[in-house]
């Protein structure tokens, strides 16, 4: 599907729920707000409209927030744990996995200036670990490997368990890739 045509949907499904005019959301450091008559998603900080790939998520999310958020699990899971994940995993890696080690592998410790920009705390696990608030009750963990002499450095994204019963495999693709372009 493409993004036109996956964007007219969002806003449809949206407007079947009888969602209220005027909505904001909070994405990781900035704000967005939605303009359900004029189908509009604008960043409060930029005032510039989000991209397309953005807009679907933030849709989907406020879709599935209005039917109701599962609650949260406590479980962490990765990717790989998702189902329906044949021929998504090799885009999601180069796209989220990848550049996270290429920026914080040999200094993993830098992830640690995250903190002071996005709405994330410091987790356990790994060499180092964060936990960010991508949405209201969407954690995403992101945890590094230093590398030694037997191991190359490595990263990972883990997810609440929950976001199973949040977002499609295309839609965690798309955070992932997000969350890692924003660290």
């Amino acid at each position: 599907m493409s993004y036109e045509a996956a964007l007219k949907k969002a806003w449809e499904d949206l407007a079947n729920l009888k969602a209220p005019n005027n909505l904001s959301v909070k994405f990781m450091a900035d704000e967005y707000s939605l303009d359900l008559a004029a189908r509009s998603i604008l960043s409060v900080s930029c005032n510039v409209p989000a991209k397309d790939f953005l807009s679907i998520l933030i849709l989907h999310y406020l879709a599935q927030k209005l039917k109701g958020l599962p609650g949260l699990t406590g479980q962490w899971i990765t990717f790989r744990e998702l189902s329906g994940i044949q021929g998504y995993y090799e885009a999601y890696h180069k796209r989220s996995i990848d550049p996270i080690i290429r920026k914080y592998g040999k200094q993993p410790d830098a992830l640690i200036d995250c903190l002071s920009r996005l709405p994330a705390k410091l987790s356990g696990g790994g060499d180092i670990s964060i936990v960010i608030d991508v949405f209201e009750n969407v954690p995403v963990l992101i945890r590094l490997w230093k590398p030694d002499a037997e191991f190359a450095a490595d990263a990972n994204i883990y997810f609440d368990a929950s976001i199973k019963g949040i977002f499609c495999i295309e839609d965690v693709v798309v955070l992932a890739q997000l969350v890692a372009g924003q660290l």
